[in-house]
């Protein structure tokens, strides 16, 4: 284990401590529970001959961080689907007290002035502004369902309207191709060939079986002959691509099944953004000269 996990595991078994000592104690203890209840209610007290008066209640303990940090990791935890809830609150004030110590007696010792802990405190901090930025700068240049429906229809467009079972016996040379062919005319079984012969490590052992695809999903060679070769039936020449030679195989065809413009919608904004943020960040080196 590195010092770093060694580290971050430290870190996760104060958090562990903290949320341990908030859970509330089990049914068996109720009636402990309740008598600590009881006890914690304001009780009179006698005071020579005047009237009784309530014992003020005891302030919450010392905390060592400012409130904006407290509601900004509370607002983190919420947000991660953590309901707020009176031991939530007491267990991060134990896991940010306990922070805070560390912090102090680091800096105490002089961590924070080491060149690499300077370097590594700047880089995370210079993330926290980047992602910021990039977040507010995608939030004011929303990508329009017009655009996202264009690219939609172009995927369908490259997926096509059929998906092919196919199989492929990969060899080095046209010959060996031809050959395998001849072999496949005269009745040999076509799995039987590949698990002999094929040099494709994927499929080999598969009987040459590549699952249901589109044709796009392939080199531009291999996805050209698919579409041209009948259901049930191979290819009568040999395909060459950049891997060698091929013998296809279609055992059978249906209709492409695609997701609906709504359900896919969630991926090709993010995608479209990713594409959005890349093209903004290009423009800005240009601009920098870098």
């Amino acid at each position: 284990m590195t010092k770093t996990s060694i580290a971050g595991a430290l870190l996760m078994a104060l958090f562990s401590i903290s949320v341990a000592a908030q859970t509330p104690a089990a049914k068996a203890d109720a009636p402990k529970a309740a008598a600590k209840t009881d006890a914690a209610k304001p009780t009179a007290v006698k005071v020579t001959d005047k009237a009784p008066v309530a014992k003020k209640a005891e302030p919450q303990g010392k905390t060592l961080y400012s409130k904006e940090i407290f509601d900004f990791y509370l607002k983190q935890r919420v947000a991660q689907g953590q309901p707020d809830s009176p031991e939530l609150r007491d267990a991060l004030r134990e896991e940010l007290n306990s922070r805070e110590v560390l912090i102090r007696e680091a800096k105490k010792n002089g961590f924070d002035k080491q060149a690499d802990v300077k370097t590594e405190i700047q880089l995370s901090g210079d993330m926290v502004l980047i992602r910021a930025y990039l977040n507010d700068w995608v939030h004011k240049n929303p990508i329009s369902d017009d655009v996202l429906k264009k690219e939609y229809e172009a995927l369908k467009a490259q997926l096509g309207d059929k998906e092919y079972k196919v199989s492929h016996i990969l060899v080095e040379t046209e010959d060996e191709a031809k050959a395998i062919i001849g072999d496949l005319q005269k009745g040999k079984k076509f799995a039987d060939i590949a698990k002999e012969k094929s040099k494709d490590p994927g499929s080999k052992d598969k009987g040459g079986d590549l699952g249901w695809n589109t044709p796009s999903s392939f080199v531009k060679p291999f996805g050209d002959a698919m579409p041209k070769v009948e259901k049930g039936k191979f290819t009568t020449t040999p395909v060459q691509s950049q891997y060698g030679w091929h013998v296809i195989m279609i055992e059978d065809v249906r209709d492409t099944k695609l997701p609906s413009f709504e359900d896919a919608k969630p991926q090709l904004q993010q995608r479209a953004q990713a594409q959005w943020v890349e093209k903004y960040v290009k423009e800005l080196r240009e601009k920098a000269g870098v």
